[in-house]
């Protein structure tokens, strides 16, 4: 069956001589893997479309069920050049194509989270600020994946008295009373669990621009990768070229 899509090509694999297989996360399908031929020779058509974060219309012959489709035509409609160029939005840019291809479905639609990725991505590119985008966008992934962390209430009781602290084992945020369950959990001060919710629920398109004072982008990153690291199924490659990045730059 031919379809016409629109995606995000979030992995490519060489396959054999000339040939890849790309996965990419369409508008219509979800997550679908396909093969292109020729696409690694130099003068190939095929070529520039089948790179990771290229947003490009396809022409798939998909298979049925599980099985590889194969790529018709393609033509680019973002290049998102300026990731390629910066190695700091390529890490980041890279970490979130490796969620989204750990977390989705093969060929179940989630057209919010396909909106999301192609708008994170050109935000990233087009943008200094990649680090908020890419966490906003992690926060609304483990809905899907069935393992988000409840942030407008306390896990617990189901308070919405603040302060908030942050549980990992608890799956969320906790009120004062609640806080004793678990000993480790992390006070967010101020305004930081409102801004932490807003991340989760608020698309990146509605956002005309965002900041957060580095010590706090710190403390989202280090609750996110434990809160990850307990509840995905996954082990992600890319966070540790992340984290030798913000050592280097930090020097």
């Amino acid at each position: 069956m031919l379809e016409k899509l629109q995606g995000v090509v979030i992995r490519t694999q060489d396959y054999k001589e000339t040939h890849k297989i790309i996965t990419i996360f369409s508008d219509k399908l979800g997550k679908i893997s396909a093969l292109a031929r020729g696409a690694k020779k130099p003068k190939s058509r095929m070529a520039a479309a089948t790179q990771p974060f290229i947003y490009a219309e396809y022409l798939v012959y998909v298979g049925k069920g599980s099985g590889l489709g194969t790529i018709q035509q393609a033509s680019i409609n973002h290049s998102m050049r300026q990731i390629r160029e910066d190695i700091e939005k390529n890490a980041y840019a890279s970490y979130v194509l490796e969620l989204t291809d750990k977390i989705a479905e093969q060929k179940k639609p989630f057209p919010y989270i396909y909106n999301e990725l192609y708008h994170t991505l050109k935000w990233i590119a087009e943008r200094d600020e990649y680090v908020i985008p890419a966490m906003m966008y992690e926060l609304k992934l483990y809905d899907i994946g069935g393992f988000a962390p409840v942030l407008n209430k306390c896990v617990s009781c189901g308070s919405t008295q603040l302060p908030y602290y942050f549980s990992v084992t608890q799956g969320g945020v906790l009120c004062n009373t609640c806080s004793s369950r678990d000993p480790h959990c992390v006070m967010l001060q101020g305004k930081l669990a409102q801004i932490l919710h807003a991340f989760q629920q608020v698309s990146i398109e509605q956002i005309g621009n965002i900041s957060l004072k580095d010590q706090n982008k710190d403390l989202f990153r280090m609750l996110l990768d434990a809160y990850y690291d307990s509840y995905g199924s996954y082990p992600i490659k890319t966070k540790r070229f992340i984290r030798q990045l913000n050592e280097l730059t930090r020097e």
